[in-house]
């Protein structure tokens, strides 16, 4: 006698295995302080000279001993960190991936990190789209921090993509703060176009955005490594409303 299977018969225990497999609890994801992306403006704007500026002054800023104290010094003892660096609407690059840094050793080796990804440079300006790219490396990182924060360099307006308020707008609604580093820089561009005027006020309407957000001016290149380092040491420790 010839026993037909029938193809129909296991689907039962299957069906009971699939809801197990739904039913298991996600990965759990690191508690830390802050989740932070570090977004910087490398468009054509910014030459060789200046793009290294700009590196040596995260290096020296997130290996400062004030910023790796405030980094380890929260209730979770650490924060997350990612390097990012952007142009056009079409250009945003991690450097450097999600990283908890709590420690001396943890900075150091975020930092030589950024020191030796090789540079790149791109066409135009888009502040829109370095927001929304940004905004969208909070979820799957491993990490779930107290506040998510975007906070975004540069030395000039947009040119590129949606207003930037716009994406400003979205980011906040998520529940994502962003504070920002204008450039004040009175050199004309690699292909000769006049620096923007008033670029800290631009970021104060169209920009930063969310709670405690702010910004720090740089004057110049040669003074980014400081203004960097007083907005970490604010921007971890969570001191925010105002500008500077």
């Amino acid at each position: 006698m010839r026993v037909r299977a029938n193809p129909t018969a296991g689907l039962p225990a299957l069906w009971m295995l699939l809801m197990m497999v739904g039913a298991w609890p996600a990965a759990a994801q690191q508690p830390v302080d802050l989740e932070l992306v570090l977004a910087i403006d490398i468009s054509g704007s910014v030459d060789e000279e200046e793009a290294a500026l700009q590196r040596e002054g995260y290096v020296a800023a997130l290996t400062n001993p004030r910023v790796v104290a405030a980094m380890g010094g929260g209730p979770f003892g650490a924060i997350a960190v990612t390097y990012v660096e952007w142009a056009g609407e079409d250009y945003q690059r991690m450097v450097v991936p999600w990283t908890l840094i709590g420690t001396g050793e943890q900075a150091a080796s975020f930092a030589q990190q950024i020191e030796a990804a090789p540079f790149a440079s791109a066409r135009w300006t888009s502040l829109s789209g370095a927001i929304d790219y940004s905004a969208t490396l909070f979820d799957g990182n491993g990490f779930e921090g107290v506040r998510q924060v975007i906070d975004i360099s540069g030395d000039g307006v947009n040119n590129r993509g949606r207003p930037p308020d716009l994406a400003r707008d979205q980011a906040v609604e998520q529940g994502i703060t962003i504070n920002g580093l204008p450039i004040l820089n009175d050199r004309p561009n690699p292909w000769g176009g006049a620096a923007p005027v008033d670029l800290d006020r631009y970021y104060e309407e169209n920009v930063i955005g969310g709670p405690g957000a702010f910004y720090i001016a740089a004057r110049d290149f040669d003074a980014f490594a400081s203004a960097i380092l007083a907005k970490l040491i604010r921007e971890i420790a969570g001191l925010g409303n105002g500008s500077g």
